[in-house]
């Protein structure tokens, strides 16, 4: 048995208003398609969550949808699929796009059954279109949904449920979309893995979506990463899908790869520390750009480069000379797009030293907050977990978690900044 399993899709996603973000997704899902699901001849494909970008679904997204999707039905592979955050429906409402996918047939969006908050599974139902597991040869996958904060009280509801829905001689696959202890890459709390390893009861198998690079867990639980690079700050990571084959005794070999178009990214890095006037701080920044920027490739999506400015700038941010170094850096490099970030700050804004080359912008939201924590002295010992709370309330807002589960995360934030109040007090008497 063989199969591919991808995640993060995110088509209709725009980078920096650019035209081309949005082909940039459907040309690296279709080839992906192409090479991987009807290439390799699988038996099935599995999409764990964050097909679409955003809920509302522009209809050059949706064409491309249904492109891509076509392809593979007409290749006589199924596409069973999950909700992830982004494209779940909205509380009020039945409908989803990928609910209208799956009911005119394109894929088979798998969701428990859910009664006084205990989930059940239910087998896919053909005409109705709608199940919580379904048969593909010998395997039985499950479908899960969005739970965000609530993941790890989920779980053991989920391994019940699995429990009870097993087939003898069956390989069990989970798809799950959700962040990882250990794996995430933002303060959002996350599946612990000692939860995730209730599941392993269960299946054989559990398909992770969410976090945008590759990790794998045991040759267990497997996360492809994000097919594109929806922001520049993750350029840097592993991604793409794995193509997974299951011999007759349910052992797995899992083969990660990232041969497939995509748009390339490049971010760098120039320190203006010790630079006092415009025009020497453009040519030392040219002559970076000439020794390190990815040029363009022949017949390859030409490079999107962002250049960020970094330390203590020696003259007015209005003196610097953003069109000529934009300009020059695209006639050098033949980028397709060229962004000039700065990030010189005030020496008197931060206490702490700059940016260093390789620093996120996670990093860079996370060091400017607590410096503003730091200003007030009545916070001082607490910045590091005041920032956590801070930032990962915003992450969650970001992705579209209910303001009950908001509260709930800094409800339990501001307990455990208590709880090590009074044990330092306690330890201090």
């Amino acid at each position: 048995m063989k199969f591919l399993h991808i995640a993060d899709v995110h088509l209709g996603c725009t980078r920096y208003q650019l035209q081309e973000s949005p082909r940039d997704f459907f040309d690296a899902w279709i080839d992906v398609l192409r090479r991987y699901a009807i290439g390799e001849k699988v038996d099935f494909v599995v999409m764990a969550g964050d097909f679409f970008h955003k809920r509302i679904v522009p209809p050059e997204t949706m064409n491309y949808a249904v492109r891509g999707l076509a392809e593979v039905r007409d290749a006589g592979i199924p596409v069973i699929t999950i909700e992830g955050n982004h494209d779940q429906k909205y509380t009020d409402s039945e409908y989803s796009w990928l609910r209208s996918l799956s009911s005119w047939g394109f894929v088979k969006l798998l969701e428990p059954t859910f009664t006084d908050g205990i989930p059940s599974y239910e087998p896919w139902d053909e005409d109705a279109r709608r199940g919580g597991y379904i048969d593909v040869g010998r395997a039985r996958i499950f479908g899960s949904q969005w739970f965000g904060a609530q993941g790890n009280q989920m779980i053991p509801l989920l391994t019940d449920a699995i429990a009870k829905s097993r087939r003898e001689g069956a390989f069990h696959i989970l798809l799950l979309h959700t962040d990882v202890e250990g794996h995430q890459v933002h303060p959002i709390p996350a599946l612990s893995v000692d939860e995730l390893m209730r599941l392993r009861s269960v299946v054989e198998y559990v398909g992770l979506g969410h976090t945008h690079m590759r990790y794998e867990i045991d040759n267990w639980a497997f996360n492809p990463g994000s097919i594109e690079v929806t922001n520049i700050a993750e350029y840097r990571e592993d991604r793409g899908v794995f193509i997974v084959d299951v011999d007759e005794e349910n052992k797995v070999s899992a083969r990660h790869t990232a041969e497939y178009n995509f748009r390339p990214f490049q971010q760098l890095s120039f320190s203006v520390d010790g630079i006092d006037d415009p025009k020497t701080l453009t040519e030392a920044l040219l002559e970076m750009v000439r020794r390190e920027a990815r040029p363009a490739e022949l017949d390859k999506p030409k490079p999107i480069i962002e250049v960020a400015l970094r330390g203590r700038l020696g003259f007015p941010n209005s003196q610097l000379e953003v069109r000529k170094i934009r300009d020059l850096t695209l006639e050098l490099t033949g980028a397709l797009h060229v962004r000039l970030k700065n990030h010189t700050v005030p020496v008197e804004f931060l206490e702490t030293e700059p940016a260093q080359t390789d620093e996120s912008r996670h990093r860079i939201e996370r060091r400017v907050v607590e410096s503003l924590v730091l200003r007030d002295a009545r916070y001082k010992g607490r910045a590091d977990a005041i920032a956590d709370a801070v930032i990962g309330a915003k992450r969650m807002a970001l992705g579209d978690e209910s303001p009950e589960s908001i509260a709930e995360f800094i409800a339990e934030k501001d307990a455990g900044l208590k709880a090590a109040e009074t044990s330092a007090g306690l330890a201090g008497n």
